[in-house]
């Protein structure tokens, strides 16, 4: 029958031979919207020219490999494909093959190679891949498996290498993968296993070169019997809660060169035994709570890369760390060493990367550090390094990132170090440097960043500093520097932020300052500048931040200041004279201009107008008698609101009895609250209630929310003295109250207090001037909101999920993520709130319960919650990445203009169809691409379709920070495959 099927399809088919048919009905089976089969043409007689295909056997004309990697094809697994008596490799890797892998998949008897890597397979593993006899690679990583490991899969005969990651898999690491004697790859990483401990079984498996069990909810100890994998090259158990200390019997690994243990829980000393692998070239064994120094014998191993950093290691650098021949990488930071950092460190060994940070190391800088010429990498913040810099660090041109700030450094800094060609991050900051910028600075043609702020730096900026073409910033606040700027400066383009505040600078600002088109930031605050405010800066388009106080600025304000979007304006203590232009005259502006004798405007401090001054002597007779009537009518209107009070109170008592819980401080009673709430106070509405801003009499402003009721209508209130309200929403409100009512942290809304009756439930909260996150940004508001706004409201409300996943006990699953539950201060810092649908996250190590309902909201609900209703923090995390995706592209999760896709698919289609600029926002400062790609790529991490492939929210948070300084990444070859990831380096700008 199949083969009248092609007859009819294919009439010159006739002439193919049997292997050729097959594969045309395996073409059939599978959607190939790019032609990839194109060349399988049914008019050859053989199929071994076709693309893809590869033959061998008696004759070389049997149809032996198969490799249709990263074709884009799509449809079920093609069974028919096993018909090929003589096929040995099949590849399907990186394609859209989906639905569940047949059970006759045993039937490809000759396969030696199996990769269905990257593809949508789901369902179980079959438990009939065991059968084929000669198979000794299958790579399975990257679909969406899910189950047990079977059983049988302990009776592979030839089986080498087996990977199964990046899929749903639960149950435990099963002891029976221990009997696969043959293998020598077993890579079992991000699967969302059950709390589990390593198998000691693995431990017979002593052909075995790699092993990656990372992030697979290990518990217990590291087995001793890992130590007789005599031929292991690399050894990966991070990302896990493994406890206990590193066993010494891996000191029997005698052949591995790179173990991993980062991000555990392990504890004890470093075993002094290791120091017997003379093949180790990388040992990571930070984030735990290991204790103790690292030890002499360790030090004499050729590592190329030590990584102990964010542990409780305390005592002093051992000498001895300087005699390994091949170390080109140590890193320490944030631990508790102290003493001299080893004095001939870098003279033995080829030096690279080099961070101490987070310490409490002292004593000066080792001579020979750069002595071989290789050393790229300096970090050392945060600690009390004291002395001179070397003069060989001003001769180390490999140099290309150098941060010794927060230190006791004093002295000149050497010439040769300004003007290094490779640096581009120099930072000084808070030392006790001294000396001026020498000329030599305009050696240092790659320098972006240069932070030399609160020292003691004298003279004036050189004028070769203008010569940095890539100069982006330029931090010398709190120093001692002196005279003009020079002319030179407004050559620098690229420059985005500016701060030279606290200086003795003096002089007139240089013409020529519409140039710095990229700038930002402008800081000139408590120097002696004088002159007029050149009317340049209102040509600097996206700069919304301009300090030029406490100088000796005259003339009048620049009308062209009013076309700026700034966030912060401080022209105070200056002498400034003249009207406030119109639209500087704001509220939020209004301790901008203080300190200007001369300056009128309307706002409070300011002098009124000439027409005023004139009749100063007329008015003030008016005024006193204004002054007195308005005493007397006051008098009589306190004791009127006192007589009122005491009658509505009692009134009050009488009629509806309140229970008020109050979990701060309070300055009002409820008869405040109660009696404000009018629909002219009204300012928003939601799915859990009505929202309204009352004004306490004592001047402070809260947010009130009633709940709605069951049946309640939307104009009814919630006023004691009306008849009785159907019970409100219980669950809602004691939600809120239990989750908000134990919460501190500053980027969380407030829970002043909460009152109730029988009848009605309400909430008072503190109360955020610019609403909620959503109302801000999708207003005409929304396009004024510079990048630097929006990132800090990304950060705040990032580090308050953290909060709730990471530091709460037990965490908090917030359940409804979105922008307009992220409310918004007067000074834009972000708070999370609304916690009416909140869980507690079950810390017994069950899986997460399965909710009867969803919550959440449309465009903003993680995919797997629709069909598995489980509710965890990845769940938060996908919400989380849509409200970043929508504050970069200022659209919103379900915005009509998107068609038929959501925002996360919107966006991900956009970006490889037409790249990123038809993304962003187009209101947001170009200058800042680069870092709002950053956020975009976090965003669209945090929207992974699989929960195991998005981050933590403290490891959000900890890439978020690195945006503002730049961001490395690892290069992992796991898999044969080079994949970058984020490196978590906390000494990171």
């Amino acid at each position: 029958m199949n083969f009248l099927l092609l007859f009819f399809l294919f009439p010159v088919a006739i002439s193919l031979n049997q292997e050729g048919l097959i594969l045309q009905k395996v073409k059939l089976s599978l959607h190939d919207p790019d032609s990839s089969l194109s060349s399988w043409n049914p008019n050859d007689a053989s199929p071994c020219r076709w693309s893809g295909i590869s033959c061998g056997g008696d004759g070389g004309s049997a149809v032996t490999s198969v490799d249709l990697s990263s074709s884009n094809l799509a449809g079920p697994f093609p069974s028919d494909i096993c018909r090929l008596p003589t096929l040995s490799f099949l590849s399907l890797f990186n394609n859209s093959i989906a639905s569940t892998l047949p059970v006759d998949v045993a039937a490809c008897r000759s396969l030696e190679h199996l990769d269905l890597s990257q593809n949508l397979l789901t369902g179980g593993l079959p438990v009939t891949l065991a059968d084929l006899p000669n198979l000794r690679y299958l790579d399975l990583t990257g679909n969406n498996f899910s189950g047990d490991i079977p059983a049988s899969f302990g009776g592979f005969q030839k089986l080498e290498v087996l990977s199964l990651v990046y899929n749903l898999l639960d149950g435990t690491i099963p002891p029976f993968l221990g009997n696969i004697s043959s293998l020598k790859m077993l890579n079992l990483s991000y699967n969302p296993f059950n709390p589990g401990r390593i198998p000691p079984e693995l431990g017979n498996l002593t052909n075995l070169e790699v092993l990656w069990l990372t992030e697979c909810n290990l518990v217990g100890k590291i087995p001793d019997s890992l130590g007789r994998l005599g031929h292991l090259i690399d050894l990966d158990l991070a990302l896990n809660n493994l406890e206990g200390p590193i066993p010494s019997s891996l000191a029997g690994l005698t052949r591995v060169v790179q173990i991993e243990l980062y991000n555990n829980s392990l504890t004890g000393n470093i075993p002094p035994e290791l120091g017997n692998l003379k093949s180790l070239r990388l040992l990571d064994a930070s984030m735990n709570r290991l204790t103790g120094s690292i030890p002499d014998e360790l030090c004499r191993v050729p590592l190329e890369s030590l990584n102990l950093y964010e542990n409780d290691l305390d005592g002093e650098l051992p000498s001895s760390i300087a005699l390994s021949p091949n170390l080109y990488e140590l890193r320490i930071f944030g631990n508790r060493l102290t003493g001299d950092l080893p004095r001939d460190l870098g003279k033995n060994s080829p030096l690279k990367w080099l961070d101490v940070s987070e310490n409490g190391f002292t004593g000066e800088l080792p001579a020979s550090l750069c002595e071989n010429g290789e050393l790229e990498e300096l970090l050392m913040i945060h600690n009390s390094f004291s002395g001179r810099i070397p003069n060989g660090l001003g001769d180390c041109r490999s140099l290309s990132r150098v941060r010794l700030g927060h230190n006791r450094f004093s002295g000149p800094v050497p010439s040769g170090l300004w003007g290094l060609p490779h640096v581009y991050l120099l930072e000084l900051v808070n030392n006790s440097f001294s000396g001026e910028i020498a000329k030599t600075v305009t050696g240092a043609s790659n320098l972006s960043l240069l932070i030399i702020s609160n020292n003691e730096f004298n003279g004036s900026l050189p004028e070769e500093i203008g010569f940095l073409g890539k100069l982006n910033q330029l931090l010398a606040g709190d120093n001692k520097f002196s005279g003009s700027l020079p002319g030179s400066m407004v050559k620098l383009g690229e420059l985005s932020i500016l701060d030279l505040h606290g200086n003795q600078f003096s002089g007139e600002l240089p013409r020529g300052i519409k140039s710095w088109k990229m700038l930002n930031e402008l800081n000139l605050a408590s120097n002696k500048f004088s002159g007029r405010i050149p009317v340049e800066i209102g040509s600097l388009s996206v700069l919304n931040y301009l300090d030029l106080s406490d100088n000796l600025f005259s003339g009048e304000i620049p009308l062209s200041l009013q076309s700026l979007k700034l966030n912060r304006l401080n022209l105070s203590n200056n002498r400034l004279s003249g009207e406030v232009p119109p639209l500087l005259a704001k509220e939020m502006y209004k301790n901008s201009f203080l300190g200007n004798p001369g300056l009128c405007s309307d706002l409070e401090g300011l002098c009124g107008s000439k027409k005023e001054a004139k009749n100063k002597g007329y008015l003030w007779l008016l005024r006193s008698i204004f002054i007195l009537a308005a005493l007397v009518f006051l008098v009589g209107i306190v004791w009127f609101y006192f007589k009122y009070k005491t009658f509505k109170e009692s009134r009050s008592v009488e009629k509806s009895k309140w229970t008020l819980m109050s979990f701060h401080k309070l300055g009002f009673r409820e008869n405040e609250i109660l009696e404000s709430l009018a629909e002219d106070n009204l300012i928003g509405a939601g799915s859990s209630g009505k929202v309204y801003k009352v004004v306490l009499s004592s001047g402070e402003v809260v947010a009130v929310k009633r709940l709605w009721t069951r049946s309640i209508k939307e104009t009814e209130s919630c006023d004691p003295e009306k008849g009785q309200n159907p019970q409100p929403r219980d669950d809602a409100f004691e939600t809120e109250v239990k989750t908000l009512g134990k919460i501190r942290h500053k980027n969380i809304v407030k829970l002043w207090c909460c009152c109730s009756t029988r009848d009605c439930k309400l909430l008072v909260y503190e109360y955020m001037p610019n609403g909620s996150l959503g109302d801000l940004l999708h207003s005409s508001k929304g396009g004024l909101l510079g990048w630097q706004t929006r990132y800090k409201i990304i950060l705040d409300a990032a580090e308050g999920l953290s909060y709730l996943h990471h530091d709460c006990v037990p965490p908090i699953v917030h359940r409804d993520v979105k922008s307009n539950n992220i409310l918004i201060d007067g000074d834009y810092g972000a708070r999370v709130a609304d916690f009416g649908v909140a869980k507690v996250v079950d810390l017994t190590g069950k899986a997460p319960k399965s909710m009867s309902i969803i919550a959440g909201s449309c465009g903003y609900i993680a995919p797997e919650y629709a069909y598995t209703l489980r509710v965890n923090e990845k769940s938060d995390i996908f919400s989380f990445g849509v409200v970043i995706l929508e504050i970069v592209t200022r659209k919103r999760p379900m915005d009509p203009e998107l068609g038929e896709k959501d925002l996360v698919k919107w966006v991900c289609t956009t970006l490889d169809q037409k790249g990123i600029d038809h993304v962003i926002d187009p209101k947001l400062e170009p200058c800042f691409k680069e870092d709002i790609s950053k956020a975009l790529n976090i965003g669209l991490l945090c929207t992974s379709p699989l929960p195991i492939n998005r981050p933590s929210m403290r490891r959000v948070v900890k890439m978020l920070q690195e945006i503002s300084g730049e961001t490395h990444l690892r290069v992992s070859e796991k898999d044969g495959k080079l994949t970058p990831y984020y490196y978590e380096d906390a000494s990171d700008i």
